[in-house]
């Protein structure tokens, strides 16, 4: 069960004396566990916590259970919580086993672990009288589910933006956030606290006021200059960038933003391309993800089309360019400056014949 699902569902029974969080995603797992202790405090007057640190060699499998075993002084329940406990599974997995299928009433056993394989007895154990939630950003089907699923996870950041920070944010303003932050659910919880505080109880939080807050007027102005590029908008990409170079950005550091975007739409254009070649068609967004685009995709699309297949099969070339250029013959900020230039006009859509006449 992934922890969305399982912090979407009411809770109709009491939870599993064994429970297993596994995934990198420690803010999810922090939510899961509070869940978890409400719920059993819930049913018992008193819950007490243990800790123990499964990746240090001090924790013994005899510690822990003797905290399993011990019933609370006045009754209730007595929660242990193994933290980073990769190590103390496999060293302790024989002695888990047997637990799990016969676990205290009095206690209940969470274990954070970073990877949790499915082909292992104990998996199996907890599958059949316990319960285990994965606590990692959603992955989608498509790519081989190595990919951040960008639509759910955007989902779930509207809905807990209302449920925990009582704002309303729409669906552009939460692929803008997951744009800028990456899908780091505790770095986006921070942010929508943030964002909290610059509109009224249940205000709308637009893509807009994300960038200015969240990514800092720079931030924008980077996105928009790279954003006029692909539109073929070279004037409003060159007043872009006069404003970041008077700021004090350096070509250097420009550069690589705008390499950021453009590789992955240049890995993207290569199997476009190779995949014509081959007399098959792939969508653009399947191209993205196979490329290695994480999150974005959308707009990534939109870019991708706006640019063509010509001129986003030249991305990588005009960025080496570009890179020679500020190593070398461009070094100093002033004629670095001309390098980028160069880059964004060649971004910029093609004159055509009409135009280049006049």
């Amino acid at each position: 069960m992934h922890a969305f699902d399982y912090l979407a569902a009411p809770a109709k029974s009491r939870p599993p004396r064994v429970c297993v969080l596994f995934g990198d995603e420690k803010f999810l797992k922090q939510l899961v566990a509070q869940d978890l202790r409400n719920r059993v405090a819930k049913d018992s007057d008193e819950v007490s916590l243990s800790h123990f640190d499964g990746s240090s060699k001090q924790t013994q499998w005899r510690d822990v259970h003797d905290e399993l075993a011990t019933v609370p002084l006045f009754g209730g329940v007595r929660v242990v919580l193994v933290d980073d406990a990769d190590t103390f599974v496999s060293t302790c997995r024989k002695q888990l086993e047997p637990y799990v299928a016969r676990p205290s009433a009095s206690a209940l056993l969470l274990l954070d672990v970073a990877s949790w394989p499915a082909n292992t007895k104990l998996y199996k154990a907890v599958d059949a009288t316990g319960l285990a939630v994965e606590c990692r950003a959603p992955l989608s089907a498509r790519g081989g589910g190595k990919h951040v699923d960008e639509r759910r996870l955007g989902r779930w950041l509207c809905d807990w933006a209302g449920d925990r920070h009582d704002i309303r944010l729409d669906t552009p303003a939460a692929a803008r956030l997951i744009e800028l932050c990456g899908p780091h659910l505790g770095l986006l919880d921070q942010n929508l606290a943030k964002l909290a505080l610059f509109v009224e109880p249940q205000g709308r939080v637009t893509a807009d006021l994300v960038t200015n807050m969240v990514g800092g007027w720079r931030a924008k102005t980077a996105f928009a200059m790279v954003d006029a590029a692909a539109d073929g908008n070279t004037a409003e990409a060159l007043c872009q960038l006069d404003r970041l170079i008077l700021s004090g950005e350096h070509p250097v550091a420009l550069l690589a933003q705008m390499a950021a975007v453009t590789r992955r739409l240049a890995a993207a254009t290569r199997v476009v391309l190779r995949a014509r070649r081959e007399g098959k068609n792939v969508p653009l967004d399947r191209a993205l993800i196979e490329s290695g685009t994480k999150f974005g995709v959308e707009r990534a699309v939109a870019q991708l089309s706006q640019l063509g297949s010509k001129r986003a099969s030249r991305l990588n070339r005009w960025l080496l360019d570009a890179d020679a250029a500020l190593k070398g013959s461009h070094s100093s900020p002033a004629r670095g400056r001309m390098a980028l230039e160069l880059l964004l006009a060649r971004m910029s859509s093609e004159l055509s014949p009409r135009r280049r006449r006049r």
